[in-house]
């Protein structure tokens, strides 16, 4: 069975336009299953101011994602390194302490 993922980054302009696709993905007969929110430095442990501050310019887009388009969210940090192959993808279900 196929399931329907919107992918899209924790700022305005990449949210709206995955809600938009929402909005065209209904109108024909297709309901998406989740939102993946990528590369999120809301969800990932910084320690420097201009990352924090950044980090706090997302809260809004993902309370949005969460209150105003999506049933099931995952909310992936941002990574060191491109996870590429599918044990570091499968580290993004159970992440390091």
């Amino acid at each position: 069975r196929t399931k329907v993922l919107i992918v899209t980054l924790p700022e305005p302009t990449p949210v709206l336009e995955a809600a938009q696709l929402q909005e065209d993905l209904r109108r024909a007969g297709i309901e998406p299953w989740a939102w993946v929110i990528n590369n999120s430095l809301a969800a990932a442990p910084t320690a420097s101011p201009l990352l924090k501050q950044r980090a706090a310019l997302e809260v809004a887009q993902i309370q949005s994602v969460r209150t105003d388009y999506a049933k099931r969210i995952a909310l992936v940090p941002m990574q060191t390194e491109e996870p590429v192959g599918i044990d570091h993808l499968r580290s993004l279900l159970n992440p390091a302490p």
